[in-house]
């Protein structure tokens, strides 16, 4: 598919995407509650129906009620023998349900696609033999074949790649019952701690009150409280960045639908916007955001713990006066492209010039963006990162391969259509 974008000035007001951080959350937390949950403001990206693919693969029903919500009818992990799951392309996807899966006695393989095939997965190799489970990777990436069941054991675990393989874990010791032993998960260098808050809020709110220390040491409950049977997913600052963005470059506009006291990392969004001088307007229910008066300069911000950020912190700084320093650029490298070089490479193609220096990136904004032919490379961030800096180009910008939204906010083109910018979809 390929996206045109017209320079153009936005205004008016729209609602945040759900968030399938929350989203995906939620689906493993209803599969392993057992019994009904009913699931509000569901997401629809790819990677959220993988996630109720997974779930339904391993013996959940999920139907659609008349308002859109979802019913999770469940009895735990009860797969068919001999099954294949599939995660899609989304790294949590397969990070958190893998040790899941592994909770089942049944030989089941786990395949995915895109770049996540591609993807490293040895933390796997390298855990799963420690905690019972038998398995066996190509060469640590996809696909894998697990056969558990788990079994919970005091083990130490790298958290410097990513947070996303302790919240898997997480969810399979307190389904496993780790609580009713001395039983605990200690953790090295944990990168992305605001994303693991939102494990624990979510599984809190389902009734596993996991206790951590200094985020080192994480505890398990003996006993697991009745919890909720409903859970309405949140508005979701990843997507709802780059509507932001959009506000400080082109508005202003008004977004619905994000909770200023969200455990989400990329809530750090804010921080970058009001640095850079962006008006920001924080209301009860909604933001509204619009340029500065006398214009955006830049600004430095660590994206260590908010990687996902990257993208539309660099459609920001590509307006902002100066050179912005962002920090935190060795968390790019395994993400649907290594987004440092792409955004340096496609950026660039508009006339942004971005350094690399180790783990930080200068982006050197406050001159003219090119209206070019650009490509996501297949991937949703540098798609909606590229589409954001045309609102503001000299000229169309061309985006090949727009379709890669679908992944996480598949409305994006349409929502800042509604916004009032001029794009032009051709499949």
């Amino acid at each position: 598919m390929i996206t045109t974008i017209q320079p153009s000035l936005l205004s008016g007001t729209i609602l945040a995407p759900a968030s399938k951080s929350s989203m995906q959350r939620a689906c493993a937390a209803a599969l392993l509650r057992m019994g009904e949950t009913v699931i509000r403001h569901p997401g629809h990206s790819n990677d959220d129906k993988a996630a109720l693919g997974v779930i339904r693969d391993l013996g959940a029903e999920v139907s659609e009620l008349p308002d859109g919500s979802l019913r999770v009818r469940s009895r735990g992990v009860e797969p068919a023998g001999g099954l294949e799951v599939n995660c899609g392309e989304s790294g949590l996807g397969l990070r958190m349900f893998a040790p899941i899966i592994a909770l089942s006695d049944k030989t089941i393989k786990v395949k995915g696609e895109g770049s996540l095939v591609r993807r490293p997965m040895d933390f796997f190799d390298e855990v799963f033999p420690q905690l019972g489970v038998r398995v066996v990777s190509n060469g640590g990436k996809l696909p894998l074949v697990i056969q558990g069941p788990l079994q919970p054991r005091n083990i130490e675990i790298d958290g410097s790649l990513s947070s996303q393989f302790l919240t898997g874990l997480l969810f399979a010791y307190a389904a496993a019952g780790a609580g009713k032993g001395d039983v605990a998960i200690r953790v090295r260098d944990l990168k992305s701690k605001p994303y693991i808050d939102l494990t624990l809020a979510v599984m809190k709110h389902f009734g596993w009150d996991v206790e951590h220390r200094n985020y080192e040491e994480f505890l398990f409950p003996a006993e697991r409280r009745a919890g909720q049977r409903e859970y309405t997913v949140e508005g979701d600052w990843s997507g709802g960045a780059f509507l932001l963005v959009a506000g400080a470059v082109a508005g202003p506009i008004t977004v619905r639908g994000l909770d200023e006291w969200s455990t989400q990392a990329d809530k750090a969004i804010l921080q970058a916007l009001c640095d850079c001088g962006a008006t920001v307007e924080i209301k009860e229910t909604e933001m509204v955001i619009g340029p500065a008066g006398t214009g955006l300069h830049a600004f430095s911000f660590d994206a260590t713990d908010c990687p996902d950020l990257f993208p539309p912190l660099v459609a920001l700084a590509a307006f902002c006066q100066g050179v912005t320093t962002i920090k935190g650029v060795s968390r790019l490298a395994h993400k649907e492209s290594d987004r440092g070089l792409t955004l340096q490479q496609e950026f660039g193609k508009m006339g942004v010039g971005i350094e690399l220096d180790g783990d930080v990136m200068r982006v050197k904004g406050g001159e003219v963006v090119r209206g070019v032919k650009v490509h996501s490379r297949h991937d949703h961030r540098i798609a909606m990162a590229c589409a954001v800096a045309a609102l503001r180009a000299d000229g169309p910008v061309i985006i090949e391969d727009a379709e890669a939204i679908e992944k996480s906010y598949p409305d994006f083109y349409r929502d800042i259509q509604t916004l009032g910018a001029n794009v032009n979809i051709q499949s």
